[in-house]
């Protein structure tokens, strides 16, 4: 095992920047989920990583070794791809002994560690199959397989859950994430979904047009965001937001509600941006913040979103699955102040 450092890591590939200072620090056994929409520059990212890719600025650090000269074989990781890439003619044993062509372990020692691998997968009954005649999710445990045989210092995973349907993500989700607590490798997981990320990682790195936006648990991007982006992109559905300006005892909202916020040294008059998440906001509860009438409902079992028009715009609630407020009733919306967070408008930094 080892920890992973980046320094000021930087890519351009012409006059296009890719990423930008990119300082990460990343503990020996963690998991660690990079998540963001496409062209965010977490792939790129990883490849520099593996060695695939070579950064333009900055430098990567395996082990407490700075590794941006040494080619991908001497890094001592693994990687696990989007495609699998396993080679189809070969059966399982064949795949995911591969990995060992070129260790200097004795055929036993190799067909010793190939079982073990096997075992720790619950592939053992499916070492004499072909590609063809595996699952997805099979297929998919034959790439991890590959690359655990080695014994790496670090797993990268590149996007390895995207080609499988969603009954079968969820299920190789919880399998990755017994799989790193059984065996306490440094995993390094690339996805641009982000409840993979959520449900998988220790820490969550998001990231936006090449730059970190936040690093955290993800009890802290969810419950902390630093920026409206964050705010947005994680957590289903996304925060609302409501504008305003700031006043000496809080907020006041456009749509006339004034809130008694502490804003710190914040002057009055600043635009500003209200984010409350749709698990927080209910129906005649808490301080008011919006209202107005439903415009649609979405029965998700035990719970409704119920969407409310206010000054034009969708605000998202959640309501009793059982006994929801019917469409086209007006209903006032509250939160407590603890669940309301205040950005700044033109900046979208958190405020306070």
């Amino acid at each position: 095992m080892a920890n992973v450092s980046l320094r000021n890591l930087g890519k351009s590939f012409g006059k296009t920047t890719v990423l930008q200072n990119i300082n990460l620090d990343i503990e020996d056994g963690e998991f660690v989920v990079l998540v963001g929409p496409s062209g965010c520059g977490k792939s790129t990212t990883l490849r520099i990583i593996a060695g695939l890719e070579e950064s333009s600025t900055g430098e990567v650090e395996i082990a407490g070794r700075v590794v941006n000269n040494l080619e991908p074989k001497e890094r001592n990781i693994a990687m696990v791809f989007q495609n699998y890439a396993i080679y189809p003619h070969m059966t399982v044993r064949k795949n995911i002994g591969f990995g060992l062509r070129t260790s200097p372990l004795s055929k036993a020692e190799k067909n010793k560690r190939l079982e073990e691998i096997a075992e720790i997968l619950d592939m053992t009954e499916l070492l004499g199959r072909k590609p063809s005649e595996l699952s997805g999710g099979q297929r998919q445990r034959v790439a991890i397989g590959r690359a655990m045989v080695r014994d790496p210092a670090v797993f990268l995973f590149d996007e390895p859950l995207s080609n499988l349907e969603a009954q079968l993500r969820t299920q190789m989700r919880l399998e990755i994430k017994k799989l790193h607590q059984r065996v306490g490798t440094t995993i390094i997981f690339v996805t641009h979904d982000q409840v993979e990320a959520m449900t998988m990682a220790d820490r969550i790195v998001i990231m936006k047009d090449g730059v970190i936006q936040q690093v955290g648990t993800p009890a802290d991007v969810y419950h902390k965001p630093a920026n409206t982006f964050v705010a947005r992109f994680i957590g289903a559905p996304s925060m609302n937001m409501l504008n305003g300006r700031s006043t000496k005892a809080g907020i006041k909202l456009f749509n006339g509600v004034d809130l008694e916020l502490p804003l710190g040294d914040l002057a009055p008059g600043r635009n500003v941006i209200l984010g409350v998440r749709p698990d927080d906001l209910a129906v005649g509860a808490g301080h008011p913040i919006a209202e107005g009438p439903i415009s649609v409902q979405e029965p998700l079992g035990a719970e409704t979103l119920i969407y409310v028009t206010v000054d034009g715009t969708e605000v998202i609630a959640k309501a009793s699955g059982r006994t929801p407020p019917p469409v086209g009733e007006r209903v006032r919306l509250g939160a407590e102040r603890e669940n309301m967070h205040v950005f700044d408008a033109e900046s979208g930094a958190v405020l306070g």
